[in-house]
């Protein structure tokens, strides 16, 4: 009787760590929100900070080098780096919230030699029911990669804001899956990218022909509402 009550205990105690588990793992902070940092008085350079003040839950590399630190609200000129912009910063470049990251390839400052690409990266477990991932991006639109587990996820540009493209690639071989989402600029010969509001979709990505029929519907629109306009 005694034994099949501390299976009983020991069973619940292995559901309730599993379920815990399962918590600890969803990805965090894709918004880039949680940062713990004093404010830069507005027109004013900042400097380093600890990146678990700044982007808690993720880690970065500068190469194969992982960084402690991170700039806020200040930028390098040839050096590589990754950097948190806001809440006071040049809002042209918060993409979403307060807090946007960038990063920026270029030389190496661990050896002062040689290009790296600069990355973030975080553990965590895909959602059960999601078919694509999406994010905030300003930049070429080619300077940057998105990978799970080693494998690449193929981006398109589905939308834009009013300083930022939406992208969005198919993730739903991935789902229920715990892995590294990593971050990336794709040269270290390329310009930085601003990156923000990374989030899980349950709708799929539309494939090429139909993305471009969306996109030429979008622009039909809105030479439709131009020429309403004139006509009044």
């Amino acid at each position: 009787m005694v034994r099949g009550r501390i299976a009983v205990v020991l069973g619940l105690v292995a559901c309730l760590t599993w379920a815990s588990n399962l918590r600890a793992q969803a990805f965090q902070n894709l918004d880039f929100e949680n940062a713990n940092l004093s404010v830069i008085p507005s027109g004013e350079f900042g400097g380093s900070v600890p990146i678990t003040n700044a982007i808690p839950f993720w880690v970065g590399y500068l190469g194969t080098n992982q960084v402690t630190q991170v700039l806020q609200n200040n930028l390098t000129l040839g050096n590589a780096s990754i950097d948190i912009l806001g809440p006071d910063w040049n809002t042209s470049v918060i993409l979403q919230g307060q807090y946007t990251v960038e990063l920026q390839p270029g030389q190496n400052p661990f050896t002062g030699s040689g290009l790296v690409n600069a990355s973030l990266a975080q553990v965590g477990l895909i959602p059960t029911n999601a078919k694509s991932i999406m994010l905030e991006a300003l930049g070429t639109g080619t300077n940057f990669t998105v990978s799970f587990a080693g494998q690449t996820i193929s981006l398109s540009a589905i939308g834009s804001g009013p300083n930022y493209t939406l992208f969005g690639g198919d993730i739903s071989s991935f789902a229920d899956q715990v892995g590294e989402l990593r971050l990336s600029t794709l040269s270290p010969l390329g310009a930085g990218v601003l990156l923000d509001a990374i989030s899980f979709s349950t709708q799929a990505i539309p494939e090429p022909s139909g993305l471009s029929l969306v996109m030429m519907g979008i622009a039909g629109l809105g030479v439709w509402r131009l020429a309403s306009r004139k006509t009044r």
